[in-house]
């Protein structure tokens, strides 16, 4: 996990999934045990069917992206600097993954939108 933002009514990923687990199986296991944890309490489909994904293409376009997932509250509104919002990764204390090296073709890293 490189970056990430629990929004209101939806979250940002920034994630490299390990070569033994796809991009999809790695949000399935986020979904599904979240979902799980959330039912013994709530009766609610708390998730879309889908997400959408980004294929980092290099080290700007990673920087870009971990830009745009700590900014998100901020451009909603919901704090006036990304740091003081409590549910991502931009607040300090929070242990990240650094960014994959070798960003180049056929490396795989994936950013999550909506999911």
């Amino acid at each position: 996990m490189h970056e990430f933002v629990v929004m209101p009514d939806h979250i940002h990923l920034l994630l490299t999934p390990s070569g033994e687990v796809s991009l999809e199986k790695a949000v399935q296991f986020i979904k599904g045990g979240y979902s799980h944890r959330l039912r013994r309490v709530e009766k609610i489909q708390v998730w879309q069917e889908s997400f959408t994904n980004h294929r980092i293409r290099d080290a700007e376009d990673y920087e870009r992206h971990c830009e745009y997932v700590r900014l998100n509250p901020v451009r909603a509104g919901l704090v006036q600097g990304a740091a003081s919002y409590p549910f991502s990764s931009a607040g300090a204390g929070v242990r990240l993954d650094a960014m994959p090296r070798g960003l180049k073709p056929g490396f795989f890293s994936g950013a999550l939108r909506g999911a």
